[in-house]
């Protein structure tokens, strides 16, 4: 095992880490970790790299790959529980070497992965749930002029996920946070023979490049407030999610507020929300496990993650309850007023999203975690079978002659009629948040990059001695947002 551990040291371009600060992992954790990350990787090399030399693999072929290497991964995250259990281990750090070291900048990048009570649920429920997604898929777009796209974005997801739930430093979560936001825009626009689909692929893109941008300004933050990324050193010794973050209560409100920003834009928290039902652009089986499920959990993950920050500023917390409550209540009305079951099963799933973050400020860390793993499963259930539910609805409805009763209860009708009308016009417009966004954020910048492309060709024409064109004279046109992207 030292040699294994030697060999991956050699490969490094950095120093070793110290003897304290790389807790010593037997085989039977480093072999069996190693697997949960191996299998997805191989699965990525399987199905991208034939394409890259034109070759196709058979449907057959693609599903046995991915059958095996689901089942693969999914069999050491469960060894790896059982021996933790067994050995009552709560933390096991599995360390692949230091690859950049910047002394002087205080920043060294290392690939470093932790298994503990957090990331092995996560971990497990990735496996199964895009498993059994995977099964559907192959039926599901079998003989599909996308399939192997779609299984190749399919393994790149996964592998995204598995790095991202198991990082132990917060660089290489950012790596697995960015796969997943790249598969996800790409498979909502996965049918792009239609602009419809690409369009709202962008805008989700666009939406997660917000978020990014704020996770990078908290990594960065991070590393000058403490000269680490290591979530054992930002966020304490202890086991998850007993630790202490190293920094002062306005250090965390401001680290946590851009963490905050990047949690919201992944798990489509307000005001971000508009990009969830577009996302239900994308195939059946990707809007289940993506946005029903994995995916628009990432962010609460991250909150879950960096929990003792949340605990080092009680105002900090408030916000983070405050907004998972009001995107509760936002999702709430607005799933009941949507005219298609996979926009009022994003919006239902947008509902208990806000839900699991208020738990999360509230400080109920394991609530929150049996949350996230028992709505991801329910909802993947939902959006798979949702076309049946509808066929078998109708059934019913027909054999009765007449509408089954609404499930969604009598309070809504007891409000008056004026604040009913108000709040379902509310709800039709879904709050009208991307027209506000599209009018005060988006369409400025715009226009103002508009105004300096304008500024540009005129200087280079008059360098070049070569007139202005007649629409760049005149300016150019006025494009909305949606043509623009």
């Amino acid at each position: 095992m030292n040699q294994v551990m030697g060999g991956l040291s050699l490969l490094a371009t950095g120093p070793a880490p110290a003897a304290s600060d790389a807790p010593l992992v037997g085989p039977v954790f480093f072999l069996l970790g190693l697997g949960v990350l191996v299998f997805p990787a191989v699965l990525l090399a399987v199905l991208a790299l034939p394409a890259l030399v034109d070759y196709r693999l058979t449907e057959k072929t693609i599903a046995r790959w991915t059958q095996a290497s689901v089942l693969g991964g999914l069999a050491c995250g469960l060894a790896m529980l059982a021996w933790m259990l067994a050995s009552g281990t709560r933390h096991v750090p599995l360390e692949l070497g230091h690859w950049v070291a910047l002394p002087q900048e205080h920043f060294h990048f290392h690939l470093k992965f932790v298994f503990d009570r957090l990331s092995v649920p996560m971990a497990i429920l990735s496996f199964v749930l895009v498993g059994t997604i995977g099964a559907f898929a192959h039926q599901y777009l079998h003989r599909e002029a996308g399939f192997r796209r779609f299984f190749v974005l399919y393994a790149l997801f996964l592998l995204g996920m598995v790095s991202a739930v198991l990082a132990g430093t917060i660089e290489v979560l950012f790596v697995g946070w960015e796969l997943v936001g790249l598969s996800s825009a790409l498979l909502v626009a996965f049918f792009h023979e239609r602009p419809s689909p690409v369009r709202n692929g962008l805008r989700v893109w666009s939406v997660y490049r917000v978020a990014d941008a704020a996770f990078l300004l908290a990594a960065v933050a991070l590393h000058h407030l403490t000269g680490e990324g290591e979530f054992s050193k930002l966020m304490g010794q202890g086991p998850w999610p007993l630790g202490e973050a190293a920094m002062t209560s306005t250090q965390a409100l401001v680290v946590g507020l851009f963490l905050l920003v990047a949690a919201a834009g992944k798990s489509a928290l307000l005001p971000f929300s508009g990009w969830l039902p577009r996302a239900m652009e994308g195939p059946t089986p990707s809007s289940a496990v993506f946005y029903g499920a994995l995916s628009v959990h990432l962010g609460t993950f991250l909150l879950l993650r960096v929990s003792p920050v949340l605990d080092r500023s009680p105002l900090l917390g408030w916000i983070v309850v405050g907004l998972g409550g009001l995107s509760a209540g936002y999702g709430a009305l607005l799933a009941r007023v949507q005219p298609d079951v996979k926009s009022a099963l994003a919006y239902a799933s947008l509902t208990q999203v806000g839900i699991i973050t208020a738990e999360i400020g509230l400080g109920l860390r394991y609530l929150a975690l049996v949350h996230i793993l028992g709505h991801a499963c329910l909802r993947t259930l939902q959006l798979v079978r949702a076309p049946n539910w509808l066929h078998d609805r109708h059934t019913l409805e027909n054999a009765v002659g007449g509408h089954l009763p609404s499930a969604a209860g009598r309070w809504p009708t007891r409000l008056p009629l004026r604040v009913q009308w108000a709040l379902y016009r509310l709800g039709l417009d879904r709050g009208r948040l991307d027209a506000l966004i599209d009018e005060w954020c988006v369409q400025p910048v715009l226009d103002l990059f508009r105004t300096f492309s304008l500024w540009e060709r005129r200087w280079t024409d008059w360098l070049n001695g070569i007139p202005s064109g007649r629409e760049e004279r005149a300016g150019l046109p006025a494009v909305g947002v949606e043509e623009g992207a």
